[in-house]
């Protein structure tokens, strides 16, 4: 059957209709992405805490300051992976030049994360013992290595074939 001529309104309604559905989708998908951040957010501070085996007095003074870190650095990540992306995307079409300065872009974009690190280090380190900084850095990677393992875990899952019915 075919379908009726092109015109303007239609195209417009079929449009905007799109749009009401992808927004529907992006308005559902982001309380999803939301409460499973809060629930690696909750699941950090537990065991992170467990690893720093932190006071509660300890714990009552560090976690707002390891906070305002993970924020700072949250923000330059995000910006990096959008530089990234964006010169990823786009790589056939930048001149070496272009290329050169957006590795460069990159290593100054480390290498501040390395700097807001220093700095909270110094600060972690005036409110509590030095073994229990250096315990949060091994705490942070096996939270790291742990939550990897965990996805990559629920991600073969979902590749799993399910067994034949007889």
């Amino acid at each position: 059957m075919l379908s009726q001529p092109f015109n303007s309104k239609n195209y417009r309604t079929s449009f905007v209709m799109l749009i009401c559905c992808l927004t529907f989708t992006m308005a559902i998908a982001q309380p999803v992405q939301r409460e499973q951040k809060d629930d690696i957010d909750a699941r950090r501070i537990g065991f992170i805490t467990n690893e720093m085996e932190l006071t509660p007095e300890e714990a009552q003074v560090f976690w707002p300051v390891y906070n305002k870190y993970r924020a700072e650095v949250e923000t330059l990540k995000q910006s990096r992976a959008t530089e990234l992306m964006s010169a990823k995307i786009n790589f056939d079409d930048y001149t070496d030049e272009e290329v050169n300065k957006a590795i460069e872009n990159d290593f100054n974009s480390r290498q501040k994360e390395l700097d807001i690190l220093r700095r909270y280090n110094n600060e972690y380190k005036k409110l509590l013992p030095v073994k229990k900084v250096a315990k949060l850095y091994r705490a942070e990677q096996l939270f790291k290595i742990s939550l990897l393992k965990e996805m990559r875990q629920e991600k073969a899952g979902e590749r799993a074939v399910p067994p034949p019915k007889n």
